[in-house]
C-alpha cells in the first residue's frame, strides 16, 4: 500500500468523527486533491468520503454492540449528522436498521454467555 495512503488511514481511523477536509489532507500527503481521490481509490477501492464513512458506521456498530448510548449520542460520537442518512447507510452495510442490529446481537451474546455457564458445553 502507498505509504501516503496510509498515512491518511491512520488519522482518519484515529479521530473518525473528526471533520475531515480531504484537500487539507491531500496537502498534507503532498498530492492534489484530484490526484489524492485517484491514489486512494486505487489503493482502497473506494473514495475517501465512502471510506470515511465506512470507518464511521463500522465505529457505530461496535458502540450499539458495546454500550447503552442512545442512537443520537452515537451520531454525535462517531461525526454522523443525519439520522435519516445514518439509519439508510447503516441498513445498507449492516442489512437491518442500527435498533434491530442493537437487539439481535444483545441476544448472541445472551444466548454465547448461557451455553457457556452449562456444564460441558463452550
Amino acid at each position: 500500500m502507498d505509504r501516503r495512503i496510509e498515512l491518511v488511514i491512520a488519522k482518519i481511523k484515529t479521530n473518525p468523527s473528526a471533520a475531515w477536509d480531504f484537500s487539507v489532507l491531500a496537502t498534507l500527503v503532498n498530492l492534489s486533491p484530484s490526484r489524492f481521490r485517484h491514489l486512494f481509490k486505487q489503493v482502497t477501492g473506494t473514495t475517501p468520503a465512502q471510506y470515511l464513512k465506512e470507518v464511521r458506521l463500522r465505529r457505530a456498530a461496535k458502540l450499539l454492540r458495546n454500550t447503552f448510548l442512545t442512537i443520537k449520542q452515537i451520531l454525535k460520537q462517531v461525526g454522523l449528522g443525519s439520522n435519516a442518512h445514518f439509519v439508510r447507510d447503516f441498513r445498507k452495510l449492516y442489512g437491518m436498521t442500527p435498533t434491530t442490529y442493537r437487539r439481535t446481537t444483545k441476544r448472541r451474546r445472551r444466548r454465547k454467555k448461557r451455553a457457556s455457564a452449562i456444564p460441558g458445553k463452550t
